[in-house]
């Protein structure tokens, strides 16, 4: 045995940059904002009225109408993922061993959408009644839950509530749950935050972008940055015990090695900006117990909130971590919009990629850098060097994660 190493197998991306790992990598690589105005309900009367929507997606591919009509758009976007995720690691949609088979995702706000309606229709008609579902699919577990049956996932299943930072513990977990015995675990996170109600409740955090122009709309570290958008979408993953992927002949993208999370023990209010003494423990942690030093790091994906004081202070740690020069920094959010837990698990998605197609993309911003967060932005592809790369996440109200990934070597060089 290898002592419960952890390699990822499989890739299933369903974001605003496409379906599937290949559309999320042609986005990716050619820069391609995909943020445009919220469709999926009317937001003309909100300061907001943009966001990163999966366009043309169609649930029915990937799960049945009975699963359907039980489920939240945030819980569709989860099959979707997992489907495309398995298939892509080569595993049938059942497992054949149930109780080593596992399932560990990130939630932050359940299922706004399915919320919606029937809230909606309790106070609105005169039955004053929810759909017997309601309790299931607006529940922050509902797509663990839903998983777990449909993919006879028996083994240990839990969920991570950190916000962003849960789509890079989700991956911590998976591989925790690898070294106690699990052979296969669904890791990563999806998110659908594009409800009246949802966007209400962003809105009030006074950290959203209100500027119409979609090319405008969402700067990370740029001189003219005024906040996110918002975004649904994510990715899962299949994380694999390498004998286990060995044994059956899969192929690896490459290994989660190390991971940190810290927590400022502090409520996110309209002018706090994080502790970036915290965040930046949480990347030593996460190198630390990777056995990497800082100037082995090839890449590094940041949280990048788009909102100044937060772009500074996570500037500020990066520097606290690896000095005045940095690694190369690539970051993608703002061709997609935040979303949330969904959208650290898309970070970590996108690092994998790069490994697997032998190409560090660059950043698709900022073009002015602001004062404050002077980092070494990735400017043009290039290869890889060391093949590591360090993903960052914060979670509102102190949540702070970090993860280490480890890439495979390309295709015909493996070792």
């Amino acid at each position: 045995m290898t002592g419960g190493r952890a390699v990822v197998t499989g890739i299933g991306v369903v974001a605003p940059s496409g379906v599937g790992a290949d559309a999320h990598w042609r986005t990716v690589l050619a820069g391609c904002r995909r943020t445009g105005p919220i469709t999926l309900f009317d937001a003309a009367g909100y300061p907001t009225r943009l966001g990163g929507e999966v366009a043309d997606f169609d649930p029915a591919r990937y799960a049945d109408n009975r699963a359907l009509v039980q489920t939240d758009r945030w819980t569709h976007l989860g099959f979707a993922a997992t489907a495309l995720a398995l298939a892509d690691a080569g595993l049938p949609e059942r497992a054949p061993d149930p109780y080593g088979w596992a399932v560990t995702l990130a939630s932050a706000s359940g299922g706004n959408l399915f919320g919606q309606r029937e809230l909606q229709r309790l106070w609105s008609s005169p039955s004053r009644t929810v759909g017997a579902y309601q309790s299931i699919a607006w529940f922050y577990a509902a797509s663990v839950g839903q998983l777990s049956i449909r993919h006879q996932a028996k083994g240990p299943c839990g969920v991570l509530v950190a916000e962003s930072a849960g789509g890079l513990d989700s991956l911590a977990h998976a591989v925790r749950a690898v070294r106690r015995g699990a052979s296969v675990v669904l890791a990563g996170a999806t998110e659908c935050p594009l409800s009246p109600y949802a966007l209400a409740c962003q809105l009030r955090s006074g950290l959203l972008s209100e500027v119409a122009d979609p090319e405008h709309a969402y700067r990370p570290f740029d001189a003219t940055a005024s906040g996110y958008l918002p975004a649904e979408g994510g990715a899962v993953f299949v994380v694999e015990e390498l004998d286990h992927a060995r044994a059956r002949g899969a192929r690896s993208y490459g290994e989660v090695t190390g991971w940190g999370a810290t927590h400022d023990a502090a409520h996110t209010t309209s002018d706090s900006a994080g502790d970036p003494h915290q965040y930046a423990r949480a990347m030593r942690l996460a190198l630390g117990r990777a056995g990497v030093e800082p100037d082995e790091v090839d890449v590094v994906v940041p949280d990048a909130l788009g909102v100044p004081r937060y772009d500074r202070a996570e500037a500020s740690a990066l520097r606290a971590v690896f000095g005045a020069r940095t690694p190369p920094v690539s970051t993608h959010k703002e061709l997609t919009g935040r979303a949330h837990q969904g959208g650290s698990a898309l970070d970590v998605a996108t690092a994998l990629l790069a490994f697997a197609h032998d190409t560090l993309p660059a950043s698709a911003g900022p073009d002015v850098v602001a004062e404050g967060c002077e980092l070494d932005f990735l400017r043009a592809p290039r290869r890889p060097r060391t093949r590591v790369a360090l993903v960052c996440a914060r979670g509102f109200d102190g949540f702070n994660s970090a993860l280490v990934l480890r890439g495979a070597p390309p295709a015909g060089e493996e070792g």
